[in-house]
């Protein structure tokens, strides 16, 4: 049985450890990863630079704790069941692209930062993969309900939609509109949608 002392330590220590993520998340977008120190997230964070330590691992263990968190929250919402739901090809491939542009919106500016982190740290390039990865099997799956529905181009296996899937939809295609090209997000997603149900549906 938890005592009331120690439900009020989980509290104050799970209070603290947002409170760092959120600090870090901040000046991680405003100065970039390499530009922002330890001291500085203690100090945004109210708490003494130790505790940054004792809570998530320092600055790469913050990084590392964001994406995850993330990774976990998406995984948490019920993709796989909103994918076997759709019996509307064209449907479910929008329904991908307006996740993948959201969740681009919301994380962009920390995989910026991972991403130039990561030659230099093993965790953080670890962290990335697996991020990679959990996108990956969510296209995947996509890619299977599709062949399930008979919509898939008769050329078309599902191992090639998945990696099409990914060609389109992973960070690298959406920070190529959105940064080099400088396309809005929403004309960004928009195109991609075109894309793929061109290449994949043929319509």
């Amino acid at each position: 049985m938890v005592t009331s002392e120690a439900g009020r330590r989980a509290e104050y220590a799970a209070a603290t450890r947002q409170a760092i993520l959120l600090a870090a998340r901040a000046l991680f977008v405003e100065r970039g990863y390499f530009d922002t120190r330890v001291q500085d997230i203690a100090r945004a964070a109210r708490v003494a630079a130790p505790t940054v330590y004792a809570a998530v691992g320092g600055k790469s263990g913050v990084l590392r704790t964001l994406i995850e968190d993330g990774v976990r929250a998406a995984e948490a919402g019920g993709i796989y069941e909103r994918i076997a739901a759709q019996t509307d090809p064209g449907a479910l491939l929008r329904m991908l692209v307006d996740g993948t542009r959201s969740e681009f919106e919301l994380w962009s500016p920390i995989m910026r930062q991972a991403i130039a982190a990561a030659p230099q740290d093993a965790g953080i390039r670890e962290t990335v993969g697996a991020a990679h990865d959990s996108l990956r099997r969510g296209l995947r799956a996509t890619a299977a309900r599709l062949a399930e529905l008979g919509a898939l181009r008769a050329e078309v296996t599902v191992n090639e939609a998945a990696d099409v899937l990914w060609y389109f939809l992973g960070n690298a295609s959406y920070f190529t509109l959105t940064d080099d090209c400088h396309w809005p997000l929403d004309r960004s997603a928009d195109w991609l949608h075109q894309c793929l149900t061109a290449a994949l549906l043929g319509t």
